[in-house]
């Protein structure tokens, strides 16, 4: 009986400590969230960011992230789908502009993204 206890209790510690351990090691992971669902199909990097772009299901998704996150800035990231309308978030962020997401299908698009002063822009139709 004693013994079934101590297991139990060994277990409930090692499944906190497991649980602490990984709480400590992904913070930095939670700030880089992004909430694009899909999988990352392509990261622009440019001299004060990047641009992540994401696709699932026919809909790309796209964020700017800066650098250096943390101080406000002013970032942007645009995506216009062929034939349809840009979709853009533009401010002063900390951590990302966007999400912003289209419904792409098999259209190509333009992708731009900005933070400060430098920025991304594809030039052109991509991602076809």
């Amino acid at each position: 009986m004693k013994s079934a206890a101590i297991r139990r209790l060994a277990a409930g510690l090692a499944l906190l400590t497991v649980s602490g351990l990984l709480a400590v090691a992904s913070p930095g992971q939670a700030q880089a969230a992004t909430n694009c669902a899909g999988r990352k199909i392509r990261t622009y990097p440019f001299a004060t960011g990047s641009v992540e772009v994401y696709k699932r299901r026919g809909y790309l998704c796209a964020v700017t992230l800066p650098k250096n996150p943390g101080t406000p800035q002013h970032m942007s990231v645009t995506l216009t789908a062929y034939g349809l309308r840009p979709v853009e978030d533009s401010g002063t962020f900390k951590y990302r502009a966007g999400p912003v997401t289209v419904h792409a299908g098999q259209r190509c698009v333009w992708v731009k993204g900005r933070v400060g002063r430098a920025g991304y822009d594809s030039d052109g139709y991509t991602l076809c």
